[in-house]
């Protein structure tokens, strides 16, 4: 694991033109310091491309639930390169068949989120596996699920996590990369 911080490092340096690498080089960025392990990350990095990094969301969205952000600190979609444009949309169908084989959800929601208190953040693609329990347990589907299961605020344990995480970097790593 220590490599793969390395490797982020790397990656999140190489491109800094505009936006990218400003907020993740001071530490004031929570997806740079997860991937620079400035931040604990429970199961670690489950995939990393020439682009992307795949990790277990550290937010209260489910257990099986990950984030599929850009290497660099990029902030909006637009500022995205050719070739990590190209690779997003395999890059999101490989990770939402993983999470579907692993956890059998009902439906396995993707969505981009980039705010942080209120201001662009480094984007990440939130996959999300959800289950009719889920939806029953909050009273509610798609966007306003994730409201709820964020007012809730309740974090899978760290032993799940991993667990999940050896199961998801099994299938990626079975999975051919595009």
């Amino acid at each position: 694991m220590a490599g793969e911080a390395g490797e982020a490092g790397e990656a999140g340096e190489a491109g800094e033109a505009g936006e990218a690498g400003e907020a993740g080089e001071g530490g004031a960025c929570l997806a740079c310091d997860l991937m620079l392990g400035r931040a604990p990350l429970p199961g670690g990095t489950l995939l990393r491309t020439g682009s992307w990094v795949v990790e277990h969301c550290v937010g209260p969205l489910g257990l099986g639930t990950v984030v599929v952000k850009p290497a660099r600190h990029v902030v909006h979609v637009a500022g995205l390169t050719p070739p990590e444009a190209g690779e997003l949309g395999p890059l999101l169908q490989r990770v939402s068949a993983a999470v579907a084989e692993v956890v059998a959800p009902e439906q396995v929601y993707v969505c981009l989120w980039s705010h942080a208190g209120g201001v662009p953040g480094h984007i990440h693609f939130v996959v999300q596996p959800v289950s009719r329990a889920d939806m029953d347990r909050f009273g509610a589907f798609g966007p306003a699920l994730q409201v709820a299961m964020g007012q809730a605020g309740r974090l899978p344990g760290t032993a799940e996590v991993k667990r999940v995480c050896v199961r998801l970097r099994d299938v990626l790593g079975r999975t051919p990369s595009g």
